[in-house]
Parts: structure tokens; C-alpha cells; sequence
């Protein structure tokens, strides 16, 4: 899967900002459970947001690249404990400008 560009980003972010929050990560971490769930709702939505535990910035930003690594998903952005991530379906029904 291709990086994505900024303009795809920004396309993204804009996207995500109305949403709400449909995978929340306790305390116990990136475990398969959370995965499972944030898999399906990717299936699903394509595009979503992750509420994210920790304290520390980069406890935070870990979990999110843990999430991406595990789902095949790309991290969109991260704005305190929530985290964005995207990933096309099949066919996917977000179409990204050039």
C-alpha cells in the first residue's frame, strides 16, 4: 500500500472530523481483541477513530503505529487520545484525490 499524500491526508483529516470514536483502547494495550474489533470497523468504515490510552505522547503514538502494523491500516492523524487511521477497502468508497 502506497503512502499517502498530503492532499490525501488533508482529504482524510477532513473526513474524520465529524465522526466519532468506535474503537477504544483500555488499559491493557494494543491486545487481539482490540485489533479484532478496530479490523471490522476498518472493513467497514474504511476510516476511523481510535480513542488511545496513555498518558505520554509517544505511549500514545506507539499504540497507533501498533494498531496500523497489525491492521494494514495508515495513521491519518493523532489529536490528544484520538487517533485516525484509513485503510481502502476492496472497493474502496472513499475515493482520495490525486
Amino acid at each position: 500500500m502506497a503512502e499517502l499524500r498530503g492532499k490525501q491526508l488533508n482529504y482524510l483529516r477532513g473526513l474524520a472530523h465529524h465522526r466519532k470514536v468506535v474503537v477504544s483502547v483500555g488499559a491493557a494495550g494494543v491486545s487481539r481483541g482490540v485489533v479484532a474489533e478496530l479490523d471490522e470497523a476498518l472493513r467497514v468504515h474504511e476510516l476511523v477513530k481510535v480513542k488511545l490510552a496513555g498518558e505520554d505522547r509517544r505511549d500514545r503514538q506507539t499504540c497507533l503505529e501498533r494498531l496500523c502494523a497489525a491492521t494494514g491500516a495508515h495513521a491519518v492523524q493523532v489529536i490528544g487520545h484520538v487517533g485516525v487511521l484509513y485503510r481502502p477497502a476492496p472497493e474502496p468508497r472513499i475515493v482520495l484525490p490525486d
